[in-house]
């Protein structure tokens, strides 16, 4: 496997170690072992990140000179284009991405979304014209001004660490703000060259700032809780999301949060296409590992039957064609760590404890590697109310649900308390009535495409609150500021 270089620290401007020299293994979730080292932030570090994120935004002209941001973001893009077989390495050795699904997923839709928010870019309103109106004897004219909200910490996950850091990083930079980036432990070489690439295209001092450390709460607690960090953009876990919000309500800390799913696809027995409706939810691209992925099933159970015989077949269709990382043919590798396998497995274990039907799959594969892989799962025989059914498991692992008619199928995949992403598959209408009806921030009708860089993405209920991507995803890291003055004395009642 691929040594990754050395991560390091960007901080005002400069590429650094951490203070005091202190390093991290970054473990390769392909064979177990260290892939590189990452620098080892310390409480000074991300101190001294967060002083140069304020001082730029406070003292420069990096949020009112548009011009200036647009053209340095620019060439930010063109750096990471000609980098990007890099990323590819950096997605593959870092997060576990497959060959197969490291472009695909991990790298064109990363840059294509940031393509899309220089498009949108364009659209946005900074001045709005509110009219004039009378008051106190006076006609007043308002003004509403959109600014940018000020210093961001960008808090991002290991899954698709490339998508999410430029959702994030290129949203703030374009609206003005200033930014410490704060990647995951697992990933932080896809955090470092951001740091690389911002002091070659020549951003001025602090106003792109990376800090990482083997500690995952470490500098993300001191962002949260710094009154000079005035938004907390964050991907990641409902737990610790819900965390984010508490310590960040003594600084009354603006949050984004896109937290977890459980999101279900609906299958209706009139779909045109049953057979690949059911079978397009096998839970194996990039092993499950991705917060809007629809791991709730829901077929009708007039159709149950036929519908695990078809599981089945495609599953043993795919059969063993996974965990190689060379074959570009593959597209699902390990879980990216120790932890979360035996997590995964875990659920394994509760889902047959349940009793839950383990349809296929299930176990450990050491003989894939030294790495972390667990094998694509499905398990039928599920009720709702099973923890495999409400609980994210964040892995391979599908669960089917039969249902009685459309009002049971909106009520099962109601029943949860995310509200992320879903899918519904049937005659159009029927099938956009159902999609309405469901609680979750987007809603795939017969396999239409709800991610796309110039739209906006985000959850309901527990998972979170906020839009990243599109329009919205830039007027995320703004403030309006109304401005109102006399023009006229106003005519006598």
């Amino acid at each position: 496997m691929t040594t990754l270089p050395d991560a390091r620290l960007y901080i005002d401007g400069k590429l650094r170690d951490a203070t005091g020299g202190a390093t991290f293994d970054v473990i390769s979730p392909w064979t177990g072992e260290p892939a590189g080292k990452a620098a080892d932030a310390t409480a000074a570090d991300v101190d001294e990140a967060i002083a140069a994120a304020r001082r730029a935004f406070d003292t420069t002209d990096w949020s009112t000179n548009v011009e200036k941001r647009v053209a340095l973001v620019r060439k930010y893009r063109e750096l990471f284009e000609r980098d990007r077989a890099r990323l590819g390495q950096l997605a593959m050795h870092e997060a576990g991405a497959a060959l197969g699904a490291v472009n695909r997923a991990h790298v064109d839709m990363a840059l294509d979304g940031w393509d899309d928010y220089m498009t949108v870019f364009d659209k946005i309103e900074w001045e709005k014209d509110y009219g004039e109106k009378p008051a106190f004897g006076m006609i007043h004219k308002r003004l509403g001004v959109r600014e940018a909200v000020g210093v961001v910490g960008a808090i991002t996950p290991w899954n698709v660490p490339l998508y999410v850091n430029i959702g994030k990083v290129v949203a703030a930079l374009l609206a003005g703000c200033t930014v410490i980036l704060k990647p995951a432990p697992n990933t932080p070489g896809m955090g470092a060259i951001f740091g690389e690439l911002a002091a070659e295209a020549g951003f001025p001092a602090g106003v792109i700032n990376v800090v990482f450390g083997a500690d995952p709460a470490l500098a993300g607690e001191m962002l949260v809780q710094d009154p000079r960090v005035d938004l907390i953009s964050f991907t990641g876990s409902t737990g610790v999301g819900k965390r984010i919000m508490e310590q960040g309500a003594a600084t009354l800390k603006r949050v984004f949060l896109e937290l977890g799913g459980k999101s279900a696809k609906i299958v209706l027995d009139d779909a045109p296409n049953f057979a690949m409706d059911v079978a397009m939810t096998m839970l194996v691209f990039h092993a499950g590992q991705g917060c809007a992925v629809q791991s709730r099933l829901l077929v009708p159970k007039s159709r149950y039957e036929e519908a695990k015989a078809i599981l089945k077949g495609a599953y043993g269709q795919f059969g063993d064609n996974w965990g190689d990382p060379n074959d570009p043919a593959h597209i699902m590798g390990p879980v990216v760590s120790r932890r979360q396998m035996e997590r995964v497995k875990s659920y394994i274990d509760l889902g047959q404890e349940e009793g839950a039907t383990l349809l296929v799959g299930g176990n450990i594969r050491p003989d894939k590697g030294g790495g972390f892989f667990v094998e694509p799962t499905c398990f039928v025989d599920v009720t709702n109310d099973m923890r495999i059914a409400q609980e994210e498991i964040f892995g391979p692992v599908l669960v089917v649900i039969p249902y009685e008619d459309d009002e049971d199928a909106i009520r099962i995949a109601n029943e949860s308390s995310y509200g992320l992403s879903g899918g519904v598959s049937g005659s159009h209408d029927r099938a956009i009535n159902i999609a309405r009806r469901v609680r979750t921030g987007s809603m795939s009708v017969n396999n239409g495409m709800c991610i796309s860089g110039d739209i906006p993405f985000g959850g309901f209920k527990a998972s979170g609150m906020g839009r990243e991507w599109g329009l919205e995803g830039i007027e995320e890291y703004t403030d309006v500021k109304m401005l109102a003055w006399p023009v006229a004395q106003a005519e006598p009642a």
